[in-house]
C-alpha cells in the first residue's frame, strides 16, 4: 500500500488554490469536477516531499462545521478486492463499496477508521516487473 495524498473539503475553490499555490508554494496538478459527487476537486503538490493535498468543493455546502475539514486520506493498493476482503475479516467498516468515477481509470472504495476518518483506497495495479 502506498499513501496517495489527504483531502481537505473547501468553501471555495479559487481562493483555496490561491492559498495553497500563492502563499504555500505548492505546485498546481490538476483540476476537474465530478458530476456524480455533486463536487469539484483540485491537486496540488509539494515539490520538495511529493505529497499532495485534494482540494473538494462541495456544491451547495457554503458552511463547514469545525472538524469537517478533513476529508479523507487516500492510499493506492494494487488489487482492492482482496484487500476489502483482508480489512472486513479485521472487523473495518466498509464505507462505500468498490466502483469508477467517470474518467477514472481505476477502481476505488472507502473504509472507515475506528475514528471515522473516511480513508479512500484507489486500485491501481503495480507496473510489471
Amino acid at each position: 500500500m502506498r499513501f496517495l495524498h489527504t483531502s481537505i473539503t473547501v468553501r471555495d475553490m479559487d481562493e483555496s488554490l490561491a492559498f495553497y499555490t500563492g502563499i504555500l508554494g505548492l505546485e498546481f496538478e490538476r483540476r476537474r469536477p465530478i458530476p456524480e459527487n455533486h463536487a469539484e476537486i483540485a491537486f496540488v503538490r509539494d515539490p520538495l516531499s511529493d505529497a499532495r493535498v485534494e482540494l473538494t468543493y462541495w456544491e451547495g455546502k457554503n458552511t463547514v462545521e469545525p472538524g469537517e475539514q478533513l476529508d479523507h486520506l487516500a492510499f493506492q493498493v494494487p488489487d482492492l478486492d482482496p484487500f476489502l476482503a483482508r480489512v472486513r475479516a479485521a472487523g473495518v467498516r466498509v464505507a462505500k463499496e468498490p466502483y469508477r468515477l467517470q474518467g477514472g481509470s481505476g477502481r476505488i472504495a472507502f473504509i472507515l477508521d475506528p475514528n471515522d476518518v473516511w480513508i479512500e483506497l484507489i486500485e491501481r495495479p503495480a507496473p510489471p516487473s
